[in-house]
């Protein structure tokens, strides 16, 4: 009886967390397996005072929420540490799945593009103002949202889909295309703030439109016939921000959803998730 009597008193005790309780061991959650293009929300301890995915700094909310992503060429490992206040330190080694990307073998020799003094005389301010842009640092909460598509329409250009010509790997697609007529409407994805709206046609991208979603996420939209924000303009999930258009290097009329987290590339199709019918 006397046995019995101390069993039950430890029971009661680790489940009213008293002295006997066995403490748990603070942990680092995400909300989804690491792969390579995709985002995930985590959350950290509250006493969390850094946080490292790798060797990159991780930002993290007064709430513990964080963001974290992977490029389309992550490798197979890294590691999540976070090092609490206390000293402890969560170190969480993540195992990235591969992605089965849309390779196609074209038997022909892959022909370098012709850059010229005057093209690169447009380009270097264009690839400088892309690159200023991406280091803004905005108060966008969109990182927490779930993403919508920006405009509803077939997919004609899937993330990460290349070409090897002869073995020579060509540059892969660092977006997803969406075909529609020109005019037609592209919404916000997520919050954010307009981190840059471009007063002309970029060689490349033609009109440029990019908002910044916050904690290093940004979206870029290529090709738009129209762009209808402004450079710092605060906008929200679902608004209007421009138009399907074919400007710059495009073969017709189409919208390029780019993303990135600070540098790596990520697929739009990871986070908007299967788009549904308007």
């Amino acid at each position: 009886m006397t046995r019995w009597i101390a069993a039950l008193a430890l029971v009661v005790g680790l489940a009213t967390g008293g002295a006997s309780a066995v403490p748990v061991a603070p942990q680092v959650a995400l909300s989804g397996a690491p792969t390579q293009g995709a985002a995930l929300l985590g959350s950290a301890p509250a006493t969390t005072v850094e946080l490292r995915l790798g060797d990159r700094l991780v930002p993290v909310d007064a709430d513990g929420r964080f963001l974290i992503a992977f490029d389309r060429d992550a490798p197979a490992t890294t590691r999540l540490t976070a090092r609490l206040a206390d000293g402890r330190i969560i170190d969480r080694p993540l195992t990235v799945a591969p992605r089965d990307w849309r390779i196609e073998r074209i038997d022909a020799p892959l022909r370098p593009r012709k850059s010229t003094e005057a093209f690169l005389a447009l380009r270097r301010p264009e690839l400088d103002q892309i690159a200023a842009a991406r280091d803004r640092v905005t108060d966008a909460q969109g990182w927490r949202q779930r993403f919508i598509w920006p405009r509803i329409g077939r997919i004609s250009g899937l993330f990460g889909a290349q070409r090897v010509y002869q073995g020579q790997p060509g540059a892969y697609h660092g977006g997803v295309d969406v075909a529609g007529a020109t005019g037609e409407p592209v919404v916000a994805p997520a919050d954010g703030v307009v981190i840059l709206a471009a007063d002309h046609p970029f060689t490349l991208e033609g009109n440029l439109l990019m908002i910044d979603h916050g904690h290093g996420l940004n979206s870029a939209f290529l090709h738009l016939s129209r762009i209808d924000v402004v450079t710092g303009q605060h906008v929200t999930q679902g608004q209007r921000i421009g138009a399907i258009g074919a400007t710059g290097r495009a073969t017709g009329p189409h919208l390029h959803w780019g993303m990135k987290w600070n540098d790596a590339r990520i697929d739009p199709v990871l986070l908007a998730g299967p788009m549904s019918p308007q």
